[in-house]
């Protein structure tokens, strides 16, 4: 029986065809289309930015590649970490207090890019949002559910273009292996596991993180700890490894369930699972509420929808590893990072980012469909994106349209992984999703999770 699963709107994919046409413009000066936010297709996106030192410095750098962009500030709260940055580009004034480069420079500002920590995301981005600049934030989107929905009501209120750093959303394996799902490849899909081999895990560091150390003097420790409960600075926190730590980051749950979920979340249509259980071994999350377990497996069960059957969904991290599927040999390596996707009439398996490395398992049964495809090709029902996710960004900027991985999405994406971590902190415990209402069914305790207590002075 054919899949049946409904395929993405024309709004979801609509990033791609921008991208197609962008070179279709006129000159036209900026003033023209300034009611909209629109960029002029002549001018360049004037870019702000918001964590520069690692994977900051790295977004500005393919930004930069697509030579229509413009960066006019840089913000960050780590002088050493942020010098290299700084010295790409000269020209762009410097900040550590992200209110004050508003203040300053507001004016000059067209799109934002916020790559901080992930406690970080939320303050950063709606400072953005709210003062109509169109945003692209690194995934995951936000450090808690509460966070992410102000974030999609921000964005819409504010007519801004926005994007989710999930890189993969806009290459061209992602729409293979959605193309193969939707031709019935492998049947109809009732079970997934997805992984990533990192650990992200501060077990047996958090006594020893507690006692106080000097600020490095390049370092604004305040401004750096932000929304989140204050605590004295220790070197095991930052810089790198704040995503062993719940109170900064989320994980590898937050760290790559927009990366090796998106295919399955697109192509299945997946949307807010109904229940979600997690199990790990030797972590306590009273004990250890301050960090992660080395490895954990997290099971979301998922609701019958658009023509497919109900889809469960396992998640494994760490020193947890996909399990061998059964008659493949054993000989065949699964993936320590990536996806399999497993059908009644087979199973595909892909990498770490937008399904790359698709194909279908066993290679007998791969061979076969590729020999079917040569003889009757597969019609690309979903445009590809030209130039990649940051190009996407600034043509969506420039054409007034919607990037691949808008909040509209990237935020349903980034809850599959905040609520994953809400297991992790109610272990053993089938929690009763309720997506619409923001709440889980069975658990007052773990519906607090879901909003974050900020510090005095911070807020949305």
């Amino acid at each position: 029986m054919r899949n049946t699963t409904s395929k993405p709107s024309r709004r979801q994919f609509v990033g791609g065809a921008a991208a197609a046409t962008i070179g279709m413009f006129h000159i036209v000066p900026r003033y023209c289309v300034a009611q909209s936010r629109q960029v002029p297709p002549s001018e360049k996106v004037r870019m702000a930015a918001i964590g520069v030192g690692g994977q900051g410095g790295s977004d500005l750098n393919e930004f930069k590649k697509t030579k229509q962009v413009e960066v006019v500030a840089l913000c960050d709260v780590d002088l050493k970490r942020s010098a290299n940055t700084y010295k790409i580009f000269p020209d762009a004034k410097t900040f550590k207090d992200y209110r004050r480069m508003f203040d300053a420079v507001e004016k000059d500002v067209d799109a934002v890019l916020v790559a901080t920590p992930d406690h970080f995301h939320a303050v950063a981005a709606m400072a953005a949002l709210k003062r109509g600049k169109h945003v692209y934030c690194e995934k995951p989107m936000a450090h808690s559910v509460w966070e992410v929905r102000q974030m999609m009501k921000a964005a819409v209120d504010n007519k801004v273009i926005t994007q989710l750093g999930n890189q993969g959303h806009s290459f061209d394996t992602m729409r293979t292996f959605a193309e193969w799902v939707w031709d019935g490849a492998i049947g109809n899909v009732h079970t997934v596991h997805v992984a990533c081999n990192a650990g992200n895990s501060a077990m047996g560091h958090v006594e020893e993180a507690k006692v106080p150390e000097p600020v490095p003097p390049t370092l604004d420790w305040d401004q750096w700890i932000g929304p989140a409960a204050f605590r004295p600075y220790n070197h095991a926190y930052c810089p790198g490894t704040w995503r062993s730590w719940m109170p900064f980051g989320t994980g590898t749950l937050g760290d790559w369930t927009c990366h090796v979920v998106d295919p399955v979340f697109w192509a299945l249509d997946l949307g807010a699972p109904e229940t979600v259980v997690a199990e790990a071994k030797n972590y306590d999350p009273v004990k250890d509420a301050d960090t992660f377990p080395t490895g954990c497996n997290v099971t979301y069960k998922f609701q019958a929808k658009n023509g497919r059957g109900p889809i469960t969904m396992y998640w494994h991290a760490g020193d947890e590893a996909i399990p061998h599927p059964e008659g493949v040999g054993s000989d065949f390596k699964v993936p320590q990072t990536g996806g399999l996707v497993i059908g009644d009439k087979g199973a595909i398996m892909y990498g770490s980012h937008g399904a790359g490395q698709v194909r279908i398992i066993p290679a007998e049964k791969n061979a076969a469909y590729q020999e079917k495809l040569a003889k009757e090709p597969l019609k690309k029902t979903l445009p590809r994106v030209k130039g990649g996710h940051y190009q996407n960004f600034v043509d969506s900027i420039k054409s007034n349209t919607h990037a691949g991985s808008d909040f509209s999405y990237g935020g349903p994406l980034t809850e599959i992984a905040l609520v994953g971590v809400i297991a992790v902190r109610n272990l053993g415990n089938e929690l009763q999703w309720d997506g619409p209402n923001m709440r889980f069914k069975n658990s007052e305790a773990a519906t607090a999770m879901l909003t974050p207590k900020f510090r005095e002075g911070w807020s949305l």
